[in-house]
């Protein structure tokens, strides 16, 4: 009977998946199952450490006096490198029938355990590192309000050291700005297991607000219950600041453009209008809603200019590449009415150069040209004025210089006719010579007559607003000529009793000067004073200067020291002076050569009350 109980524990022993061996106390192998043989390899009739230890001496782990001198059972972990394995170790001692002492040791294989410890433990350093470090709030909170766990970012975010203290809080009574907010993120992530960007606003401990966006899922206990909330926050402010800003700028890029007063049109390359502002709702007499999305750029363009435009605008002729700079057209309205102008036009492209859009500037200068003709107009009736003065003055020296010896042949035949005879013959011819000298001096006479005709009609006038025609007709040419100018008008300046005409030709000849003196750009400066019973008008340019031998000789007639023939004669200044002197004024000249000319007009102030 007890062989074949010992049989069956044999078998026993065989069965056992973990491995089994059993050593005398002279460490010499008596028996091993089969799971250990597997593991090893047959040992028995041989040393321990042989097998388990590699043959590399008594193992280090074995507990050999333990349980056969003092018969204790020993539990251990360890890991054998020449199998790359880890065991559970027992070791523990035997009795045997003849009163010896046996151990027996069971290795039960824990390896692939110790692989899943060792990963679990990775993926919760991971996890761990992850929501410490994040750069968002990462939070875990309970179903009741509160916090159970939140990462560094999240009090950092709320502006919260404490963690303890952050976590005693009611969340939606101490962070939510409202708390039924709480209740509406509550009833959303329970309906739908999560929410994604739930955007809400937040109350940070310094009381100011923050934008976030919350993304979370529901916590479930085993029996499927509600128990709380976890997941990651993104605080919004400085996203909201930022849209907040480019809102505005782009409102106030909105406004720039709908308030121009010039007409800024867009439209996308098939030529359907995108921007249609005030300025082209004024010019082309069409609103905003009757244009945007609904007409086509060409039916603006009248004829084939529309092709005309692009075809300019992708040409490197016209100001470069996607650019048209400057271009004179003249539109029709949708009434007929032409306007004329100048259109500036360019090509928007996208980040790889494919053409988006065109957008196109359209200036008004429909007055201003209308004012460029009648300038120019004016000045040649003014040229035209200036000739006739001249040939006045050129008549009335010439009529002057003649009338001193036709008198002296007049009393010359008059006394030769007291001493011929009315019957001689050479009397009656001595009468005819008479009759034609009489005659010549009427002539002259008649000379002088158109050599003074009657001086224009004078009213009270305003220099400024005089000076402002000028100035709104020369601004242009000032550009044209790098010329900066610069004005300073006196307030409430009296009237003066003049003719405008010519107190225009008196400007426009001398800011005409002023610009000649500065063909390479210059400032030119024109003030208005009040002085009591004077109106002074000071014109200065920073041009090349009158030479002091020319300063006293500027203002006679034929006099200028321009080479260009085309440019003058020398009758400009003297004709201004000449109006001036007429006016009861004065003009008074001072310069130095390189750095300027400064003239002084001075007016008398009116004293004609106009009906």
């Amino acid at each position: 009977m007890t062989d074949i109980k010992s049989s069956r524990l044999v078998e026993a022993l065989k069965a056992i998946d973990d491995g089994i061996y059993i050593i005398n106390n002279s460490y010499t192998i008596e028996y091993m199952n089969d799971a250990m043989i597997k593991i090893f390899g047959e040992g028995v009739g041989k040393q321990c450490y042989e097998v388990m230890n590699n043959g590399n001496g008594i193992c280090s782990w074995c507990k050999f006096h333990e349980v056969f001198d003092k018969g204790e059972t020993h539990y251990g972990e360890v890991y054998l490198a020449h199998v790359k394995k880890s065991f559970s170790l027992i070791e523990l001692p035997i009795t045997n029938r003849d009163g010896t002492r046996s151990k027996l040791s069971l290795y039960r294989d824990i390896t692939k355990q110790k692989e899943q410890q060792a990963r679990l433990k990775s993926s919760e350093e991971g996890y761990k590192r992850l929501f410490e470090h994040a750069g968002c709030g990462v939070f875990i909170s309970s179903k009741q309000g509160r916090f159970i766990d939140v990462n560094p970012a999240f009090l950092k975010m709320l502006g919260y050291t404490n963690k303890d203290n952050f976590l005693a809080m009611n969340i939606a009574r101490d962070l939510y700005i409202k708390p039924n907010d709480r209740k509406k993120f509550m009833d959303s992530v329970e309906k739908n297991g999560r929410v994604v960007d739930y955007e809400v606003e937040w109350r940070r401990r310094d009381g100011h607000l923050i934008q976030v966006l919350v993304t979370s899922h529901v916590r479930y206990d085993d029996n499927g219950n509600v128990v709380g909330y976890e997941g990651i926050v993104v605080d919004q402010s400085q996203r909201k600041i930022m849209e907040d800003k480019m809102k505005k700028a782009l409102d106030f890029l909105d406004k720039t453009i709908d308030c121009s007063p010039n007409a800024i049109m867009a439209a996308d390359m098939k030529g359907e209008v995108l921007i249609w502002n005030k300025g082209a709702e004024e010019i082309f007499g069409e609103s905003a809603k009757d244009v945007i999305g609904k007409k086509n750029i060409r039916d603006v363009y009248t004829g084939d200019l529309a092709k005309r435009v692009m075809k300019m605008i992708r040409s490197s002729d016209y100001g470069g590449v996607g650019k048209l700079k400057s271009y004179p057209i003249t539109f029709k309205n949708i009434s007929g009415k032409e306007t004329e102008g100048n259109l500036s036009a360019a090509i928007l492209y996208d980040d790889e150069g494919k053409e988006l859009a065109s957008v196109g500037i359209f200036v008004d200068l429909g007055e201003r040209l209308a004012m460029e003709r009648k300038l120019s107009e004016t000045r040649q009736q003014l040229l035209q004025s200036e000739k006739l003065a001249a040939m006045g003055r050129l008549t009335s020296q010439i009529a002057h210089e003649l009338n001193n010896p036709l008198f002296g042949i007049m009393n010359t035949l008059e006394l030769m006719k007291t001493e011929i005879s009315p019957q001689n013959k050479r009397r009656k011819l001595l009468d005819m010579s008479i009759s034609e000298t009489v005659r010549l001096a009427d002539m002259l006479k008649k000379m002088l007559s158109f050599s003074k005709p009657d001086q224009e009609k004078k009213v009270n006038i305003n220099i400024n607003t005089v000076l402002d025609e000028i100035i709104l007709l020369y601004e242009k040419r000032f550009r044209e000529n790098s010329v900066k100018f610069e004005y300073l008008f006196a307030d409430e300046l009296p009237m003066v009793y003049a003719s405008k005409d010519q107190l225009r030709q008196v400007f426009l000849n001398m800011i005409s000067n002023a610009m000649d003196a500065m063909p390479d750009g210059g400032n030119l400066k024109i003030t208005t004073e009040n002085h009591k019973n004077k109106v002074c008008i000071i014109i200065s340019d920073t041009g090349i200067g009158i030479k002091e031998e020319h300063i006293e000789k500027i203002f006679d007639s034929f006099f200028t020291t321009k080479t260009d023939s085309v440019k003058g004669v020398g009758l400009g200044l003297s004709v201004c002076y000449g109006f001036i002197k007429d006016h009861g004024g004065d003009v008074k000249v001072t310069s130095k050569v390189g750095e300027g000319t400064t003239f002084r007009i001075c007016l008398p102030v009116s004293t004609v009350v106009e009906s």
